[in-house]
């Protein structure tokens, strides 16, 4: 079996909650070594985030696997010297701090390129290193609201909708890990150095959301709420089986839409000249609602199902986690497995991103408590004997 992926490419996690993180993360899973600093005091925050058992929380547990855990208080003059010894043979920094943090404790690009010069610099802020609103706080939340995605989300005699998890922290986690990549090909295939990435959660979204700004741009149309609906095709919604269940149905291909109609009993409407488009689709959404949610009505989940598996249809059951738990297509994936924590025993979370078939990512632990390698780090990485690390330990710096 080859090495991992990233085998030999040192990230050191100093972001908190959530997208720089989840990043850190993603590359650990395919075999980057990661170090995750925390406050010595505080902690990071994911670790008092959502539901904990027997003291455990379980969002640090999957957050912080692959991670070594470490503390250090980057902004004391003694931290910030260990985290310079720590970062001149990193590869990779991932920081969330508001723009102008990292230059007040003397830990700035200009610095840390004087040290190392291969290194890439992830800034990951709600609104980047510059412009009006650079040096304001702010979370996924707000991204979610600015870019479009709250607008366009819920009924459409309803209010904006938020997402009940963190989307835009989510989007852009994915995004910094591949700018991650991206840099790090850059530096060792293409002759560079390293350089500052510059990720701001308000962007990504507005790549997901296609073509809203050309609309605009082009055409002056602002997309409004359509609830379960698309702007882009019809039928497309959720609809309610005999036994209570709910199933969405997609057709975003022309054939699609063709064999849903004819499977629930008006190829009639096939032969209209607007059902020839999407967008005619999409204008006559009453209609074909009205046909499928009738047919649908009137049969279980498990026949709605069979019978659009045999008319080659696209439709899926809505699920929640358990059944998620429950699908043998997850199963057969694995998208879900089993983790061992020391504590908690056998660990159910979502596995790596996806499968390669000569480099595979692994989850190797659960996120680690609060300093827990410290001694290993600092002693085999930075060479401090046993006297050093009490002093640090006394002084509150580690």
């Amino acid at each position: 079996m080859p090495p991992p992926a990233l085998s030999g490419v040192t990230v050191i996690d100093a972001a908190t909650l959530f997208a720089g993180p989840l990043a850190a993360t993603i590359l650990g899973d395919y075999g980057a070594d990661v170090i995750k600093i925390e406050h010595p005091a505080k902690g990071d925050p994911s670790r008092g985030h959502g539901p904990s058992r027997d003291g455990v929380p379980l969002w640090w547990t999957m957050l912080g696997r692959n991670k070594h855990a470490v503390t250090l208080d980057l902004g004391r003059p003694e931290g910030a010297e260990l985290a310079k010894r720590l970062l001149a043979d990193a590869d990779v920094l991932i920081e969330n701090f508001r723009p102008g943090t990292l230059e007040r404790w003397g830990l700035g690009p200009e610095v840390l390129y004087e040290l190392n010069p291969r290194l890439i610099i992830a800034r990951v802020t709600a609104f980047g290193q510059s412009g009006p609103y650079a040096h304001r706080p702010g979370f996924g939340t707000l991204a979610e609201a600015m870019s479009g995605f709250a607008a366009i989300t819920g009924q459409p005699d309803g209010p904006p909708t938020l997402p009940p998890f963190g989307l835009a922290d989510g989007v852009s986690a994915l995004t910094c890990a591949q700018a991650v990549l991206t840099a790090l090909y850059h530096r060792d295939h293409n002759g560079g150095t390293g350089q500052v990435v510059d990720l701001a959660i308000i962007e990504p979204l507005l790549t997901v959301l296609g073509m809203q700004a050309m609309a605009y741009d082009q055409l002056g149309l602002v997309q409004p709420r359509t609830g379960n609906r698309s702007v882009n095709n019809a039928p497309r919604n959720t609809y309610r089986t005999r036994d209570g269940r709910w199933v969405a149905v997609s057709t975003s291909a022309q054939a699609i839409a063709e064999r849903v109609m004819r499977l629930v009993g008006h190829p009639e409407v096939i032969d209209e000249p607007w059902f020839a488009s999407g967008v005619g689709r999409a204008a006559h959404a009453d209609l074909l609602d009205s046909h499928v949610a009738a047919w649908v009505a009137q049969r279980d989940l498990a026949e709605v199902s069979e019978a659009f598996d045999q008319a080659q249809a696209a439709v899926a059951p809505i699920y929640d986690i358990a059944d998620i738990f429950a699908d043998p297509q997850y199963t057969a994936l694995d998208s879900i497995t089993t983790v061992e924590d020391p504590v908690l025993g056998p660990v159910r979370m979502p596995n790596v991103l996806y499968r390669m078939s000569e480099t595979p990512g692994r989850i190797g632990w659960t996120g680690r408590p609060r300093g827990a390698d410290n001694d290993a780090v600092y002693r085999d990485r930075l060479g401090l004997d046993a006297d050093e690390l009490a002093a640090l330990r006394e002084s509150g710096v580690i």
